[in-house]
């Protein structure tokens, strides 16, 4: 029983069979919302072959939807058409798989559920006391609680939404790649000064972590801020048009501190989220378990942390392209496990 997970962000698809194949494409979907059909069919038609499908989504978000419940609707007509017939099941945040005819009787039961299938999965590796994943991703940062194992979010008064999660500090909304500069940080080092950022998407933090060498170049990606290519060389440029300068008098030594600076008020905005988080829990995590495309800014924020948890990566656990792909992986798994496949 061959199942195929599909992640539908606002940002990226992301696709996994919950063994050993993984895929993050990128796709604009607040742009190009007619694509979304094509964009699925593709991703489908290059995975392993599969007859079941589990999906989990995000991107009702996108600013094209008018509400979340048109976001929804819209990812499951699209979802059913680029199916083909396929057998298809739809992640709740209740944890429970249900046909797309009975997530359109109650379309918010779907919306923003891939950190809830993630959590669940990850309950595995600290079946033990309390623990916490930490999960940095392009465009995001979810800090999930659990206790022996099991998934447990801050109690309030209905669902888990976006908004009651960035409320309850268990969603930080920002990521490794997407973040515009002036939104982590105000001022940036500028040869000994401290020079006031543009307030503009001139740069974003997938710069600062090229040119400090921690994200790998991508000579073909166009999904920058500027639509230049995702290479040290341009994002040199983009920083340096974040104070208003250029690569006239803005070099490589500038860009490194600059990015070192971004790095820097990244980890301190995560880091504070985190101890608040950690800090209305009965005890502190034993374990933690990490995940995500900016894994490398997870161990940097733990390291300053204020208690000594032991640290589960996902990456190494089962390599890097699952980790980047890890809600995918998860409700991969999660429904292989459910049917028996």
């Amino acid at each position: 029983m061959g199942w195929l997970a599909l992640d539908i962000g606002g940002a990226n698809v992301k696709s996994a069979d919950g063994v050993d194949f993984a895929e993050s494409r990128t796709f604009a979907l607040w742009q190009r919302p007619q694509l979304l059909v094509d964009t699925l069919r593709a991703t489908i038609a290059e995975s392993p072959s599969s007859d079941h499908l589990a999906v989990t989504m995000t991107g009702e978000l996108a600013d094209c939807f008018a509400t979340k419940t048109e976001g929804v609707m819209f990812i499951l007509d699209a979802v059913e058409k680029a199916a083909d017939g396929r057998h298809t099941r739809v992640y709740g945040i209740d944890g429970k798989l249900r046909s797309i005819e009975a997530i359109r009787k109650t379309p918010l039961v779907a919306a923003a559920t891939n950190w809830h299938a993630l959590a669940r999965f990850v309950g595995r590796f600290a079946k033990q006391g309390p623990a916490m994943l930490v999960d940095i991703g392009t465009t995001t940062t979810d800090l999930v609680p659990l206790v022996d194992g099991v998934v447990a979010p801050a109690e309030e008064s209905g669902p888990p939404t976006d908004t009651r999660r960035l409320l309850a500090g268990e969603m930080v909304y920002t990521g490794v790649e997407r973040s515009p500069v002036c939104a982590v940080t105000n001022a940036l080092p500028y040869r000994g000064k401290q020079c006031p950022v543009a307030q503009e998407v001139f740069a974003t933090t997938w710069d600062a972590y090229l040119t400090l060498g921690e994200l790998a170049e991508q000579p073909l990606a166009a999904h920058t801020a500027d639509g230049r290519p995702a290479t040290k060389a341009a994002a040199r440029d983009r920083l340096a048009r974040s104070i208003c300068a250029d690569r006239d008098t803005f070099d490589e030594n500038d860009a490194r501190t600059a990015a070192e600076a971004i790095a820097a008020a990244q980890t301190a905005k995560i880091g504070l989220a985190l101890a608040q988080r950690v800090g209305r829990m009965p005890a502190p995590p034993a374990t933690v378990v990490i995940s995500g495309l900016g894994e490398f800014l997870a161990r940097r924020v733990l390291q300053r942390a204020r208690f000594a948890p032991q640290i589960v990566s996902l990456s190494e656990k089962l390599g890097p392209t699952l980790s980047e792909a890890a809600p995918a992986h998860a409700l991969a798994v999660l429904a292989r496990e459910e049917s028996g496949g």
